[in-house]
């Protein structure tokens, strides 16, 4: 008999039985609900026997390893439907991703809307079928001829990668398709319950422009028809959300075809970042940051320094200055590095916080530039905090307290993602090991829960990645804080001791919203434009009614800009059902109407764009109200 740990429960089994013969002994319930399985923190099919004492954990499409599953198996069927419908197809990959899933076709001719909805008639019938999947294991050469015969050329290239190793090569079966894939997977088609198609896009085979140009179909499944229906309603939501359109409609931002992924900022959307800088500023120097500015373009010589020439040269804009080799900065932080070295330090100086919003350039290929969500130049909110050993814990904290304070202002919740070290790193691991424990110190010591992403650190540190959850659930990666032994070493930065010797000053890079634009993006989308009113651009419109109610409509504008608003009025001769309309397009938050009784009186009638007409009220009692909304930061 073998132990079997389940939670706190220890059940005993004969050696061989399965994941879901342990499920099913537990109840019908969890049998039913089961994706795989969690063998001593290695996720496994629930086909998996169990051959001796361990811990276990049945997963369900709530966990997060169970919804890659379900997903991942979505992808074949996916991948087989395409099989039934197009023999000649070539398969490249067909991950699970954060929301659903996708894979990538080699296809004779591009994908209609007609073709999406035959695939995803195709993969519903497979579904009926209750298709089990049966999972393979055979020698690389094996491998490489099943793909061979098969003319997979996608699969040779990633078998040809792996059968140096000697190892097995997993495959997956279902009926007719087979295909290469290392798992795990739900037991059968029939587990999943209900599927939608939601896109196709071009994409490079392995994200590289050198190679071929792949159909991307991405799609959705739930255990649930009404999840899905959510979802779908959810997806429709984010259409009218959709920053790109609203940037369009609010005169906020647009792309022009002369800078693409390049964003071009129009007078209302610089208005909108400006405000988002000067609240930056103004939080960062209560928390006792120094602003700095550094160039744009420096040396190779700095990125080789820094490591970036070697670990990030493919994302990087050069060019040559006097026979000379420069790049333009993809981050601001060898820039602090030279700051930092600008004068001697001491023990007394520190911790040092410099605060940049730096311009930096990244080169993103085409298929990857969304929107502000990913552009080839932004604004990064970066800060270098330069500290001594024992302040560690003590700033990284700081920084926390920042983030939640900031975050709080715009009513994002959020939840804090620790990444260890990756393969391509800088130093050794045991200097990895003692950041990796100083910044899991620093936030169970503020009673923060965290998941963890191994492998995911920065090449020279491990860090704490801040997503932060929208109005409709997405979650999106802001603000990150990453603790780096590395780079003061390599740019030998030093500070005088209270022992009066030289010692190494120890680094945090962090960043709030991490691209404005970015942030702007989530904003934009999260309000649905209707920005708080200490955020519109235009937080009042004066709408006259008649064109002699012209020279009070102005009088009041210049009241309320002397009162530090910023206003509009809309003087056009058009109706005043029109010109409210138009102001509720806009998103405005106040409209003030103005006839011949608001005249005469000396007061205003409001509108708000939400609770509608306010009624009638005293210019100083309006002006009272909308100061109090803009000193209160209030989220309407």
């Amino acid at each position: 008999m073998i132990n079997v740990t389940l939670k706190s429960d220890v059940r005993s089994f004969e050696p061989g039985v399965t994941v879901a013969e342990v499920a099913k002994s537990i109840g019908p319930g969890l049998y039913k609900a089961a994706c795989v399985g969690r063998v001593d923190g290695k996720v496994v099919d629930l086909r998996t026997p169990l051959t001796k004492d361990c811990k276990l954990e049945i997963l369900t499409f709530d966990n997060e390893d169970g919804k890659r599953a379900y997903w991942h198996t979505t992808s074949h069927i996916m991948a087989q439907a395409v099989q039934h419908l197009c023999p000649e197809a070539k398969f490249a990959i067909g991950p699970s991703i954060d929301h659903g899933f996708y894979y990538d076709f080699d296809l004779p001719r591009t994908l209609t809307p007609e073709d999406m909805t035959a695939i995803e008639a195709e993969m519903k019938k497979i579904i009926k079928q209750d298709i089990p999947l049966e999972r393979v294991e055979v020698s690389p050469e094996e491998a490489m001829k099943m793909m061979e015969d098969a003319h997979q050329d996608y699969k040779v290239e990633l078998i040809q990668e792996h059968s140096g190793k000697g190892e097995k090569i997993t495959f997956y079966k279902q009926g007719d398709y087979i295909d290469l894939c290392a798992g795990p997977h739900l037991m059968s088609t029939g587990c999943v319950k209900a599927v939608k198609l939601t896109n196709c896009t071009g994409a490079y085979w392995r994200a590289d422009a050198k190679n071929k140009m792949l159909q991307r179909v991405y799609g959705i499944s739930f255990p649930k028809r009404a999840d899905l229906d959510h979802y779908v309603e959810m997806l429709e939501e984010a259409k009218k959300r959709d920053h790109r359109k609203l940037g369009r409609e609010l005169n906020l931002f647009t792309f022009m075809e002369e800078g693409p992924g390049f964003p071009f900022f129009l007078p209302k959307g610089v208005v909108l970042r400006n405000l988002l800088l000067d609240y930056w500023r103004d939080v960062h120097k209560k928390a006792g940051y120094q602003e700095i500015s550094t160039p744009v373009i420096l040396s190779r010589k700095l990125w080789e320094r820094s490591g970036h020439w070697a670990h990030y040269k493919d994302n990087m804009y050069t060019t040559v200055i006097d026979g000379e080799d420069y790049a333009i900065k993809p981050m601001n932080c060898p820039g602090g590095m030279l700051v930092y070295k600008t004068q001697m330090r001491s023990y007394k100086d520190l911790p040092l916080r410099l605060g940049e919003i730096g311009l930096v350039h990244r080169h993103e290929l085409s298929g990857a530039l969304h929107g502000l969500m990913r552009v080839r130049c932004f604004h990064q909110d970066d800060a270098h905090i330069f500290m001594a050993p024992e302040q560690m814990k003590s700033e990284i904290q700081g920084v926390v307290r920042l983030i939640d304070s900031v975050y709080k202002t715009f009513g994002f919740p959020y939840h804090i993602e620790l990444s260890t070290m990756p393969e391509d790193h800088m130093g050794d691991e045991k200097t990895w090991d003692d950041a990796t424990r100083i910044l899991r110190e620093a936030v169970t010591g503020m009673g923060y829960d965290y998941d963890v992403n191994e492998g995911d650190g920065a090449f020279y540190g491990p860090k704490l990645d801040f997503h932060l959850t929208d109005c409709l659930g997405r979650t999106w990666q802001c603000g990150t804080i990453q603790l780096d032994f590395q780079l003061p070493e390599r740019f030998e930065l030093e500070y005088t001791g209270a022992d009066g010797q030289k010692h190494r000053p120890i680094m945090l890079h962090r960043v709030v919203f991490g691209s404005i634009e970015r942030f702007i993006g989530i904003l934009t989308e999260h309000f649905a434009g209707a920005f708080p009113v200490w955020l519109s651009p235009v937080q009042v419109q004066v709408l006259p009614i008649a064109e002699r109610h012209q020279e009070y409509a102005h009088k009041l504008c210049d009241a309320l800009e002397a009162a530090g608003l910023r206003v509009e009025v809309d003087g056009r001769n058009e109706k005043i059902g029109y010109k409210i309309r138009e102001a509720q397009m806009q998103k405005t938050p106040y409209m003030l109407v103005i006839g011949d009784k608001e005249a005469e009186a000396g007061n205003v009638s409001v509108r708000h764009r939400k609770a509608g007409d306010l009624g009638s009220m005293s210019l100083e009692a309006f002006i009272t109200r909308v100061q109090k909304e803009v000193a209160d930061k209030a989220l309407d």
